[in-house]
């Protein structure tokens, strides 16, 4: 194997980055039902503040006739080609907590030097673990809030939000080899698959963005904004019911699979990571004192180091 540092170029302009940090990954070009994976890191690069960590080789790594790029054909002259990307971020969420975030294309060839160089990368930057998403179609009703598959070694996670816990063969992508290898070297890693339902997997879905995001969440502690998606989502939905309530074919559908994923929830335990021991949510004000009392514990931590935000 060639060297899998050589798929990727460091930032030289980024001389330190934090140890210890949480990585967070999505990587678009298979199964992205409801366009989750491409929303997320979207959505992120766009609403967090962010510095390149390093920047993978899109041509060794990218099948350009497979996935064609996109240029913008202006009259008579040709603008605006936008190459694909895979890069490594260092981000920041609502708070300032920094993370890194592997986002872009899956890589079509050399998935286990690929493999390697992210492990490798994980090693130098002593990552705390590893956190990943990805999103299929599933026979469920829109509904019901969108469900989760968790794999990986995090039996909190599996334990808390897992709804659907199959024996079955799956085509694989690039990031199911790297938590492959993360789980034979007993590393955190957690991957979510998210269930979206099937007659919505071919949209751009709001509600699987903002899943993607509550389960990094969980999985992390990391804090994002979403108040732009939400009403994104609320707008989606309206116009869905809207088209479902016109069409008597598509609401017995709709019905039919509500009833069957209420049965099928019936018979599952599930506690979110949300709730406390006896399944309560915590109220207003319990939420704005933990706050509160976290970013006091920032604040007077950054004290400490003479530092201020």
């Amino acid at each position: 194997m060639q060297d899998p540092a050589d798929l990727y170029e460091r930032n030289p302009d980024l001389r330190e980055v934090p140890e210890g940090l949480n990585l967070v990954a999505g990587l678009t070009g298979f199964a992205d039902a409801g366009a989750g994976v491409t929303q997320l890191g979207t959505y992120l690069l766009g609403t967090l503040d962010h510095d390149v960590v390093a920047t993978f080789d899109a041509d060794i790594l990218l099948d350009y006739r497979a996935r064609r790029p996109t240029i913008y054909f202006d009259q008579d002259h040709l603008t605006d080609y936008e190459p694909a990307t895979l890069k490594l971020y260092l981000a920041y969420d609502e708070l300032r907590q920094p993370f890194l975030l592997l986002t872009g294309f899956e890589p079509d060839f050399q998935w286990e030097r690929f493999t390697t160089a992210v492990l490798g990368l994980i090693d130098k930057l002593k990552v705390k673990g590893v956190t990943w998403v990805h999103s299929i179609p599933m026979p469920v009703p829109h509904t019901r809030p969108i469900g989760v598959t968790v794999s990986g070694n995090r039996a909190d996670l599996i334990d808390a939000m897992s709804i659907w816990k199959p024996h079955t063969q799956v085509p694989a992508n690039a990031l199911h080899l790297v938590e492959y290898r993360l789980q034979q070297l007993a590393y955190p890693i957690a991957g979510f698959i998210l269930l979206v339902p099937h007659y919505l997997a071919d949209t751009e879905y709001p509600a699987a963005a903002i899943t993607a995001l509550e389960s990094i969440s969980a999985a992390t502690g990391l804090i994002f904004p979403t108040d732009r998606l939400r009403q994104e989502d609320r707008d989606f939905v309206a116009n869905i019911d809207e088209q479902v309530a016109s069409n008597p074919e598509l609401g017995k559908l709709v019905g039919a699979l509500e009833e069957r994923h209420d049965s099928y929830m019936q018979d599952t335990n599930l506690r979110s990571p949300l709730t406390d021991e006896d399944g309560e949510l915590p109220s207003a004000d319990e939420i704005a004192q933990e706050l509160e009392n976290f970013l006091a514990f920032r604040r007077h931590g950054d004290d400490e180091n003479g530092q201020s935000r």
